[in-house]
């Protein structure tokens, strides 16, 4: 892989009014780099795509890509790049083919060019049967799909996606993450999506944001590690034990598990009637396999599954980004769902990962400033043409 870097943000801070949605954001994203952009709703992802592709200006900072500086070279950014907001500007009289077509041909694309990149387009996308049909006539599933295709028209060497499998079936959702890898080995792309099994499916690397600040950058497995915890999946026969002795409820799996010394919590998964499936969370620095084995041999369980791996991305997720929910929900819910004394050193992991300083305004106040320009930012994506063709 290349080392050149392609995106590149630097101290970004965006204000709307007195909401600070960014704060001193700062990442780098290089050559075939397919990047995975996470964080809750109101975090700042649609904001930072939003400045990345010159829609908006930081209120301080700087970011570049593809070399061009997003404020001072904007023409030359906009080459660059493929971009799929999350409603994607579509003109609902066009049909797909001309829609395409004027894409293309703000692009700059000659019809030579137009047409090879139209059937891969159509390939990728699964438009074949809905080319003359009209946008205003088509699912909005079949509509992201139409939206996917005017950033991939021009073969741009960055992709910026916003939720680009929104409203997808899973046939279609497994056929664009299939294009995002094979593209994104030659190619960068930016990938924002709430669905964490995308990012693990699609990126080696991911990037979450939470109050408007980069809360953990790096590849998978590191961001995976940040909690300084590890997972293990225990499986106990529900009806049969060894020895002649009883087999255990959920309860007591649970119970006993939990009181190994460097355990740090127990829950039950969900699992068929013939077992109970646990799941332990201890300390990363040490293997607590042989001390559940013991314990299940002593108590003379059968056991069908032990397992140790380290934490879900979702919970890693839920982790860095928890200060949100307790900023939105209140006092009440922190204090309903305050750590108990077992806890008290995951919290202070969670408060150093958590964004100090970050404004506690209403995150719908920021989604508002938002919606007020986003019929001015379609119309500036793509700006309809003088008439309509044919």
């Amino acid at each position: 892989m290349a080392t050149d870097v392609m995106i590149q943000a630097s101290g970004v801070t965006k204000r709307f009014g007195h909401v600070r949605a960014l704060d001193k954001v700062s990442f780098e994203v290089k050559r075939g780099e397919v990047v995975g952009f996470l964080g809750p709703n109101g975090a700042g992802k649609s904001t930072t795509m939003r400045i990345l592709t010159c829609y908006i200006a930081p209120s301080s900072g700087t970011a570049r890509v593809h070399g061009h500086d997003v404020f001072d070279e904007p023409l030359a950014v906009r080459q660059k790049i493929g971009y799929l907001p999350q409603r994607a500007p579509l003109y609902t009289d066009m049909n797909v083919w001309e829609y395409l077509k004027f894409a293309a041909e703000i692009r700059g694309l000659d019809d030579s060019t137009f047409r090879k990149r139209l059937s891969k387009v159509v390939e990728v996308c699964g438009l074949a049967q809905s080319l003359g049909k009209e946008i205003g006539t088509l699912s909005h599933g079949y509509r992201q799909r139409v939206g996917l295709g005017q950033a991939l028209i021009h073969d741009p060497p960055i992709l910026i996606l916003d939720e680009p499998t929104s409203d997808l079936d899973p046939n279609e959702k497994a056929e664009v993450l299939r294009y995002i890898k094979e593209i994104g080995k030659d190619r960068t792309i930016l990938l924002s999506t709430h669905n964490l099994a995308e990012v693990e499916e699609s990126c080696a690397r991911a990037i979450i944001v939470s109050k408007g600040r980069v809360v953990a950058d790096g590849p998978l497995d590191s961001i995976r590690n940040k909690t300084g915890r590890v997972r293990y999946v225990v499986t106990i026969d529900e009806k049969n034990a060894e020895m002649g002795k009883r087999a255990p409820s959920a309860a007591e799996a649970q119970n006993a598990f939990g009181a190994i010394s460097g355990m740090r919590s127990s829950r039950e998964l969900p699992t068929d009637e013939t077992a109970h499936k646990i799941e332990l969370i201890g300390p990363q620095d040490t293997d607590l396999r042989a001390e559940i084995f013991r314990l299940v041999v002593t108590k003379g369980w059968t056991l069908l599954e032990l397992r140790r791996d380290a934490q879900s991305l979702d919970a890693v997720f839920r982790d860095l980004t928890k200060g949100d929910e307790r900023l939105d929900r209140g006092d009440a819910w922190a204090a309903a769902h305050a750590p108990t004394d077992e806890d008290d050193e995951d919290e202070e992991e969670e408060d150093v990962a958590s964004p100090k300083g970050a404004t506690a305004d209403d995150e719908d106040e920021e989604e508002d400033e938002d919606d007020e320009d986003s019929d001015d930012d379609a119309e500036e994506e793509a700006p309809k043409p003088a008439a309509r063709k044919g």
